[in-house]
This record gives structure tokens, C-alpha cells and sequence, in this order.
């Protein structure tokens, strides 16, 4: 019987971010269902030996990829799996990573449907961050919207003059909106600076200002109010499949090495295999819980529909909630919203099912039931006509097999 597998993890875990711990955790579950051994080592590019004269430490390493990183592993033909999408070598190694693009799409669908016409995003200078805000922008460019664009230095708080410098800058483009106005916020930090310049002008979050902020780092969206919706990204399934990749690479090495030919070897694909995972979805908070429509009557019947649509209503419902006659209705959502009551009341039973689907296990049918379908059956003919996949595939998508 082969010995465990010893596996090295490199993820920076001083630094107390949900991105690092949450993909640590998943990297454990896995290592526990296959018997690993693991160790932590922040410095995996200078324990490993220079050249292969001895045993190496590790069969394979889950890391942070940094040059000599790359550059070592791929000298020693130690096996491994890159989890850093900013890293600077991300495409020499294969690596799994959120899909960013699917992050910023997320967030313009969430603030459009909130009613908001006027749109303005702020990001880092990461790559991730950089393919959101395209994302958000193209979402919102292919609705008929413009989005006013600002770029911040990645590191606003190293120090009292980039803080300072960072609040200068946000608050000067600031000056450039017109309200209200829904942003996209790369990051909590920075989502916590918007809220607060808002307050230091006396505009209201989300009333005029709706913010979508970060990746749920939950202790900065929480706290201080309003708190702050964002995206889940489920770095614990990053981690976890990122393992799964190691496995297979680590297969494909001990398969290779038993092979006894004196071929010559074949040369590596020019492009590593990269896993983009979907975000789970969005966790709604007090900074986008409203509807920025200036129609009083729309505005009430959205309300209704967001507190009522588990159950069983109807345009015919939201009518006598709104205290007007269908038709009537029916005309203000068409010119206000450009869809009908009907399709609104779908949007949010879709979007509830979505956030149940990627979030759970729980049975088809008792989703359908509390998110206001009628059967499992009507859930699924709606997902497969407005999103192109069953209920079944798009949880598929969103979980790894094994994960809770």
C-alpha cells in the first residue's frame, strides 16, 4: 500500500481573509476524505531543494503561485495547482479561480433590476477585479446603460497618505454621479469608504446610493450600517477543487514513472488547465434593500412581490396591493420596468431558486414549494426557458461533487 500523500499549502493564511481560510478549508476536506498529509508551508519556493538529489517533501503543492514559485515545482516536476489569479504566472500553471466575469454580471443584473438607470463602478488594480468591472460594464452596455469607471490603488489603507489619497479620489468621482445610483465596489474596504462619503454629503445608502461591495467578507459587510449586500464566491469549493486537480496531476506523475519505456518524453500542453467556478450567489443586505423607481405605484407592487411572490399570487394579486386596476398596472410595469407583472414575479422566484440551488442540497421540490412555483415541474420548464438549464445542471455548476 502506497504511503499517504504529503501535500504542501501556500496560501498566505497570516492574513485573516476569507479568501485565504475559506480556501484552505476546502483544500482540508479534501485532503481528509483522501488520507493527505498536510503541511503549511509559506515559503514552499525556498524549502524545496534546488535540484532533485534527494526525496522531495512533497508530492505536490496548492499555492499563491509567485515567480520562483513556478519556476521551482516546474524544475523539481513537482505536481501543482496555482488558486491566485492575479499571480504573475497564472498561465504557466494549472489553477483554479472565481469567474469573475459571472461576479460582475451578477452584480449589474441585481442593481438593474433594483430599477437604477445611473451606474458607476470602482475596482482594484487586480486582474480579477479588472474582468468584473469589464463584466459589470458590458452587462449594463448591453441594457442601454453608460457606467462611470474609477480605478484605486490596490493597497488603500498601507498607509495614512494612500488612505487619505484613496478617500480623495472617491469622493471626487463622487462629484461625477447623479443619483440615485447604483455601484459595483471591487472590494469591502473600499464599499465601507463609499458608504461613509455618502454619509459625510447626506445621501442616503441605498436610497440614493445602492452599493453591491466585495466578496462577503462577512465581518466588513455586516457592521458598521448599513450593512453591505456582496457576492459568495465559495472559495471552500475553489479549495476543494483545486485539490481534486492536484489529485489528478499527482495520478498522472506516479502513472508516468511506472511506465518503463525508453520513449522520449512528450512535451507538456502549451496551455494548463484553468477551472473558473460561478459565485453562489449574491447575499442581499441593507445597502441595495429598495427599489429606485419614482413611481409610487410600482415601487408598492415591486414591495409586494419581493414580500408575497413564496406564495401563491398573481398579477391580479399585486394589482389590489398597488390599489389599481390590472390593466392600469400592467401599463405602468411595461413603461417604468419595460417587462410585464407576471415576468417581474418569475425574476424573483428564479433569483430566490438560484440562491437555494447553489447554496444547498435540499430537495427540488421543497424548493420549488417555498419559492413560490407549484411544482418541481413548473420550476424546472421555467429554468430550462429562461436560463437554458434545468435546476439540476445549474446546482451542478455551482457545487462540486462531495461538497456540503
Amino acid at each position: 500500500m502506497p504511503r499517504p500523500r504529503c501535500v504542501a499549502v501556500n496560501l498566505d493564511l497570516e492574513w485573516p481573509y476569507k479568501r485565504h481560510a475559506s480556501l484552505f478549508a476546502g483544500t482540508q476536506r479534501y485532503a481528509r476524505e483522501q488520507g493527505w498529509t498536510s503541511v503549511i508551508d509559506e515559503y514552499v519556493d525556498r524549502s524545496l531543494p534546488q535540484r532533485r538529489t534527494a526525496p522531495l517533501p512533497y508530492d505536490g503543492v496548492i499555492g499563491r503561485a509567485s515567480r520562483r514559485f513556478a519556476e521551482k515545482t516546474k524544475r523539481l516536476g513537482v505536481p501543482a495547482v496555482n488558486v491566485w489569479y492575479s499571480s504573475p504566472v497564472w498561465q504557466q500553471l494549472p489553477g483554479v479561480f472565481p469567474d469573475f466575469e459571472a461576479v460582475g454580471r451578477l452584480r449589474a443584473e441585481h442593481l438593474l433590476a433594483r430599477g437604477l438607470r445611473q451606474f458607476a463602478v470602482l475596482h482594484h488594480e487586480g486582474r480579477g477585479q479588472k474582468l468584473e468591472a469589464k463584466a459589470f460594464r458590458t452587462e449594463l452596455a448591453s441594457a442601454g446603460f453608460e457606467c462611470n469607471t474609477e480605478k484605486i490603488s490596490l493597497s488603500i489603507s498601507s498607509s495614512y497618505d494612500s488612505w487619505k489619497k484613496a478617500q480623495r479620489q472617491i469622493d471626487g468621482w463622487m462629484s461625477q454621479w447623479q443619483l440615485p445610483i447604483g455601484v459595483s465596489v471591487g472590494r469591502e474596504a473600499a464599499g465601507r469608504m463609499v458608504a461613509q462619503l455618502c454619509h459625510q454629503r447626506g445621501w442616503r445608502v441605498p436610497q440614493d446610493v445602492a452599493i453591491v461591495a466585495g466578496h462577503n467578507e462577512e465581518t466588513l459587510c455586516e457592521d458598521p450600517r448599513p450593512s453591505l449586500t456582496s457576492v459568495e464566491l465559495g472559495y471552500d469549493r475553489i479549495g476543494y477543487e483545486a485539490a481534486r486537480m492536484l489529485d489528478r496531476l499527482m495520478d498522472a506523475k506516479r502513472k508516468r514513472q511506472r511506465k518503463k519505456t525508453t520513449r522520449k518524453k512528450t512535451k507538456q500542453a502549451a496551455s494548463p488547465e484553468h477551472i473558473f467556478l460561478p459565485p453562489l450567489g449574491l447575499v442581499v443586505r441593507e445597502s441595495t434593500d429598495f427599489y429606485a423607481v419614482n413611481d409610487d405605484m410600482i415601487a408598492t407592487a415591486l414591495t409586494f412581490i419581493a414580500e408575497q411572490c413564496h406564495g401563491d399570487i398573481h398579477s391580479a394579486d399585486v394589482a389590489v396591493a398597488a390599489s389599481t386596476h390590472l390593466k392600469t398596472l400592467q401599463r405602468r410595469f411595461r413603461s417604468v420596468l419595460d417587462r410585464s407583472i407576471a415576468a417581474e414575479i418569475r425574476r424573483v422566484r428564479i433569483e430566490r431558486a438560484k440562491r437555494e440551488l447553489a447554496q444547498g442540497n435540499r430537495p427540488l421540490a421543497d424548493i420549488a414549494h417555498d419559492v413560490g412555483f407549484s411544482s418541481s415541474m413548473r420550476m424546472y420548464d421555467i429554468f430550462v426557458r429562461e436560463l437554458g438549464v434545468t435546476p439540476r445542471q445549474f446546482r451542478k455548476e455551482r457545487q462540486l461533487e462531495g461538497g456540503t
